[in-house]
């Protein structure tokens, strides 16, 4: 669809030209990593480079076990932690809620960061617990004080899960310093769908289950997207430039009535949520839709839901605001001409709104 628009990288975004040429070349090293023959040797030895490649681009210098995505990563964590509690905040991505089940849900403020006050007493109920935090939330961007929270969780005992599907490769030098289980995902990266990582800083925190993976995990290595996935990670991405389009977004936005969701916050310049009073999500949806411009309602795992967001729920929006939030994320290639269309057809809609209001 080369004419569309697509402002949904959050979702999942494009692979890398480079990436592409990664997967394909792993096609050609068929044989499986774990075989111990001369052909599984190679292929070990290449599934090797690209765990170190990964980790190399996220400045990791631990432990590093490749998944099938950030869901599989988060889930290890979250089910095979050896601390006996589970601590997560109201506005975690919906793989989190289904995982955590008999977790403490902690309460965040209007702008959906994490109350560390209520933090600090849920650590001190006792034993030890593993504390789940997004870098930054998949449908507001907007970012937790990951060296706070953990001064807070180390200052307990406890352990520090981040989920950094959304954050690039060299984009947060905290949570590498601070993390010690950090989910990552390849194809939000420019990377092949179905291959992520666990980054673990001490093996220790882990229960192992599984025969691959210094026995961590089970089944055939996925050495096609560990390859495509090191490719894609090393390919920088420009975020200044993000941040200066998504700027250039929001100064419409707001001249035109709508309304910057945690826009007092540090945000990912990645992701933006705004809300259009007076339009529905669904309606502006379909009209950005037709119009060839790709958005969502919120992150891909619950955008098909009509069910309020959780996310706006925790930070206490209500009716009929809560419905009339659209996200828009960048991507490597995103222009500042497809920005201007979207702002040319927010303003439209925007003054039919208030036309019809009137």
């Amino acid at each position: 669809m080369p004419d569309r628009i697509y402002l949904d990288h959050a979702a999942t975004t494009s692979m890398l030209p480079e990436a592409l040429a990664a997967v394909a070349e792993g096609m050609r090293h068929w044989a499986n990593p774990s075989s111990p023959h001369a052909e599984g040797r190679a292929a070990r030895a290449a599934l090797e480079r690209a765990r170190s490649d990964v980790a190399a681009a996220y400045g990791w210098a631990h432990e590093l076990i490749f998944t099938s995505g950030a869901s599989e990563s988060l889930h290890m964590a979250l089910t095979r932690s050896m601390a006996p509690r589970r601590l997560i905040s109201a506005v975690e991505h919906d793989s989190v809620l289904r995982h955590a089940e008999g977790a403490q849900v902690l309460p965040v403020d209007a702008d959906g960061i994490l109350d560390l006050d209520a933090l600090k007493a849920a650590l001190a109920e006792g034993p030890r617990a593993l504390v789940g935090i997004q870098w930054a939330n998949s449908e507001t961007g907007v970012r937790q004080p990951v060296a706070e929270i953990a001064s807070i969780v180390r200052a307990a005992d406890g352990i520090l899960l981040v989920d950094a599907a959304q954050m690039p490769a060299h984009a947060d030098g905290e949570v590498l310093r601070h993390g010690d289980l950090v989910a990552v995902s390849a194809h939000k990266r420019g990377g092949p769908p179905g291959i992520g990582a666990l980054l673990v800083r001490d093996f220790g925190t882990l229960l192992p289950m599984g025969g691959q993976e210094k026995g961590y995990r089970a089944g055939t290595e996925n050495l096609p997207g560990a390859l495509g996935y090191a490719a894609a990670a090393s390919v920088p991405e420009d975020l200044v430039r993000m941040a200066a389009l998504r700027a250039r977004l929001e100064a419409v936005v707001l001249a035109e009535g709508g309304e910057v969701v945690g826009a007092n916050r540090p945000r990912s310049p990645l992701i933006g949520a705004y809300r259009m009073p007076g339009t529905s999500s669904a309606a502006q949806l379909i009209r950005f839709d037709l119009a060839g411009i790709s958005v969502s309602a919120g992150s891909a795992c619950s955008s098909g839901s009509m069910r309020p967001s959780h996310v706006l729920t925790a930070m206490g929006w209500q009716e009929p605001a809560l419905r009339e939030v659209v996200r828009v994320s960048f991507g490597r290639n995103t222009t500042e001409a497809e920005v201007d269309s979207f702002t040319t057809l927010w303003r439209q809609i925007a003054i039919e709104a208030r036309n019809r209001a009137a």
